[in-house]
């Protein structure tokens, strides 16, 4: 008699927990460099600008890589593939902490950036796998939580290492700690599901459907919103809210903490509606901005405004990893590895256009172009929630919204 494997039934805390470590290391990974760059370009013998091309070489692989590894891969099995993407971006980071030279460190970055794109799909799409169709939102939050922690502890804690012990101590212990992770993984990871569902374009047309295409394109432009005004918050408080020294330690401590906070909260909203969620996070991002672009000269508004993008910013994620899924249906195991590609173009691009305002205005009109991009999304937002899956092709983890009415 067929059934689902005893192993499904397992409690999914300790294969939970082992997902947020990996991911906890990989986003200590990801933005730990922007801490070093001096000091990689002083050592390797580069200006701070060419230094600077790390963090874009692992935010292309994230982009494109992430989507053609999974593509490559899809007959995997997705433990498998779980174990093997995280062996290979620990042996990645290795090869960073060892590079001899400049070009085997960036050649390192984008490679370990598209290993984490893949892993990140994949975790998605087994966490979902391992919960009720109820709990999905929460899966999915536990995941990328890992992340959104390590921007308020992996982040500084990696920093304050590599400041006495050079940067390479950092990526060794991103190399110690993606050991650690692989083995909770391969001890508490269960097998799920069988190999990836179909071949490459059975998948590739159900993840590049319009409908899929569309939440997609909400997501960068809610990212490229943030960003443009993110990436020069420091300025802004410090030349608009007058914050500097330990304040501006204890401003941005409070938005990364709220950050962590909104991501676990974003998968219970996510369970309940994701659809309305993103609409929700959509419009406090609108008002958190618009606090900061009327009100930046007081520092108790500018601090509620920050907490409460931290919450909306990142809280929205689960909601948007969870519509993709939903949309894509059958292609969910391609699909799953789009929305961090969407994510890191928007960051991209939303750090571009900050970059032009500042150059215009100053970190004012930054702040107002997030705030422009972010209530230009809006409308695309709220139409987005109209969408449902094709008929008859609802996945399994759809979860409460795939019961509400539509």
């Amino acid at each position: 008699m067929t059934s689902v494997p005893p192993v499904v039934r397992r409690r999914p805390g300790p294969a939970l927990a082992a997902l947020f470590l990996a991911t906890f290391v990989m986003g200590s990974a990801e933005l730990v460099v922007v801490g070093l760059l001096k000091l990689v370009a002083g050592e390797l013998a580069v200006s701070v600008d060419a230094a600077g091309t790390l963090v874009t070489a692992y935010a292309l692989g994230i982009c494109l890589g992430g989507p053609l590894l999974t593509a490559l891969t899809i007959r995997i099995r997705r433990r498998t593939l779980l174990r093997t993407s995280l062996a290979c971006y620990v042996a990645g980071n290795l090869l960073a902490a060892l590079a001899p030279g400049f070009g085997t460190l960036l050649a390192a970055r984008a490679v370990t950036g598209a290993l984490q794109g893949l892993f990140l799909g994949t975790a998605f799409t087994v966490a979902a796998a391992l919960v009720p169709p109820e709990r999905t939102g929460r899966a999915i939050s536990v995941v990328f939580g890992g992340i959104a922690v390590s921007t308020a502890l992996g982040v500084p804690l990696g920093t304050l290492a590599a400041q006495h012990l050079g940067w390479r101590a950092a990526f060794t212990a991103i190399v110690v700690l993606g050991a650690l992770a692989l083995l909770a993984t391969a001890v508490c990871v269960p097998p799920v599901d069988a190999p990836g569902t179909g071949g490459l374009w059975a998948q590739s047309r159900h993840a590049l459907a319009p409908r899929v295409l569309a939440v997609l394109g909400v997501g960068l432009l809610l990212m490229g919103g943030q960003f443009a005004a993110f990436t020069y918050i420091t300025p802004f408080l410090e030349d608009v809210t007058g914050v500097s020294g330990t304040w501006l330690t204890v401003f941005l401590f409070a938005y990364g903490a709220a950050t962590a906070a909104g991501t676990f909260a974003g998968g219970w909203a996510a369970d309940r509606d994701a659809a309305r969620t993103l609409v929700a996070a959509n419009l406090a991002l609108v008002g958190a901005l618009a606090v900061l672009h009327v009100a930046g000269a007081s520092r108790v508004l500018v601090a509620l405004a920050l907490v409460l993008w931290g919450v909306v910013g990142f809280g929205l994620v689960p909601s948007l990893q969870y519509r993709v899924g939903l949309l894509a249906g059958p292609g969910r195991d391609l699909a799953s590895t789009l929305p961090a590609s969407a994510v890191n173009a928007g960051i991209a691009a939303g750090a571009v256009a900050g970059g032009a305002a500042v150059a215009h205005g100053g970190a004012r009109d930054a702040v107002l172009t997030g705030l422009l991009v972010c209530a230009a999304a809006l409308p695309a937002t709220w139409a987005s929630g109209r969408l449902r899956p094709a008929a008859g092709r609802r996945p399994a983890s759809a979860g409460a919204e795939s019961r509400s009415p539509g």
